[in-house]
């Protein structure tokens, strides 16, 4: 709440595209790396640019479904059968895309590798979230108990 006001609606989507952004880069991050990892083990040191064109604009539109169709699921509470579809699908949906567009050239078993990794991902990330939460509500408990003893006196 801004000055006892309601979060407008312009924050809140403020809010929605900052994460989208964050995600955008962090899961691009991670996607990018596997990708790498996959070219230097297949003896290439170089990576397609177009690939990586395509890696970061799935990752936007991926950030765009995770928190608009599926509750955004990374940074929810607890992961239960909903957070764990929605996990499922975009999943599936990267290693789809994966697949359509060669970035491992189709090799089913590197495409399935991607999704696990890419599930791992996930976990990670919620644990990462999780966590900074708990971290912020202690020191937001601790802040407001030294308000409310600054403010006995």
């Amino acid at each position: 709440m801004k000055n006892g006001k309601k979060i407008s609606i312009w924050e809140r989507y403020l809010t929605n595209e900052i994460g989208i952004e964050f995600k955008a880069c962090l899961y691009f991050f991670a996607i990018l790396f596997y990708y790498c990892v996959y070219r230097m083990v297949n003896g290439s040191f170089e990576a397609d640019i177009i690939h990586m064109a395509e890696m970061i604009l799935t990752c936007y539109i991926m950030g765009y479904i995770q928190v608009y169709l599926f509750w955004n699921f990374d940074e929810s509470e607890k992961q239960g059968l909903k957070e764990w579809a929605g996990m499922l699908i975009c999943t599936c949906l990267y290693g789809g895309v994966s697949f359509l567009f060669k970035w491992f050239d189709r090799n089913i078993w590197v495409t399935l590798g991607l999704g696990a990794y890419i599930l791992l991902t996930y976990i990670c990330v919620f644990i990462i979230y999780r966590s900074k939460r708990r971290i912020d509500d202690k020191k937001l408990n601790e802040e407001l108990k030294m308000f409310q003893t600054k403010h006995k006196k």
